[in-house]
């Protein structure tokens, strides 16, 4: 399990679901549960249901994720389950008077208040990167003086990635540009190195709130050691 913050007693014993459509599971923890039964057992109990590790306290779903992949298997083994999936998903939204689009307009896209492109969510879609929100990017290199100023510079600085990126991909993006190994590249905005686990959502929403494309970002390299 990827995160332990030590033992403990767990609460009752969550089974793994012989099939589960939207399903979830822990970084790096291989079964796949229901996500729902995820969530309610986090409600009331820190402690995994199957080994009974201690979870984290303030945020329990930081590392939960979907399995998309079980969620994509279990579509093509189970005839008809994706077309009924999609047949309740449009019941909820009309028994509440909802509406659902599937597509956003490709003339007049509208976009949110902090400037992120907005698309309408498509269930059917949802697994595939490509259909993600984007951000704009800006990498440059840190100031510097002497020899070292036009060292590892980017040819292109402009980058467009998906809001689910995290700091850690830009990092391993940038040393296969700069052809440096990752522990001498680190990425940084307004002098602070960021985490490796800070999604560019996460990144755009609390430091780039309310202004404009693209997000200004700064990179630092380490020399090596002689």
């Amino acid at each position: 399990m990827l995160v332990s913050e030590g033992g403990g007693s767990a609460g009752p014993e969550l089974a793994p679901s012989p099939w589960a459509v939207g399903g979830g599971s822990w970084q790096l923890f291989p079964p796949a549960v229901c996500k729902s039964c995820i969530v309610k057992f986090l409600q009331t109990s820190k402690y995994c249901p199957l080994c009974s590790t201690k979870i984290h306290e303030t945020q329990p779903l930081l590392n939960l994720k979907l399995d998309r992949v079980m969620q994509d298997i279990v579509y093509k083994l189970v005839p008809g389950l994706q077309e009924s999936e999609e047949r309740r998903i449009r019941e909820f939204y009309q028994s509440r008077g909802l509406e659902r689009g599937t597509q956003a307009s490709q003339e007049d896209p509208a976009s949110d208040r902090v400037g992120l492109p907005y698309t309408t969510f498509d269930h059917s879609r949802a697994h595939y990167y490509r259909f993600d929100e984007h951000v704009m990017l800006c990498l440059e290199k840190q100031s510097s003086s002497g020899k070292e100023k036009s060292k590892h510079v980017l040819q292109q600085k402009y980058v467009r990635c998906s809001v689910r990126a995290q700091i850690r991909h830009l990092r391993r993006v940038l040393c296969c540009r700069l052809e440096l190994a990752l522990q001498y590249v680190q990425i940084l905005f307004d002098n602070e190195v960021l985490p490796d686990h800070l999604t560019l959502k996460q990144l755009w929403l609390t430091r780039w709130f309310g202004k404009p494309a693209p997000l200004h970002l700064n990179y630092s390299v380490k020399e090596k050691r002689r």
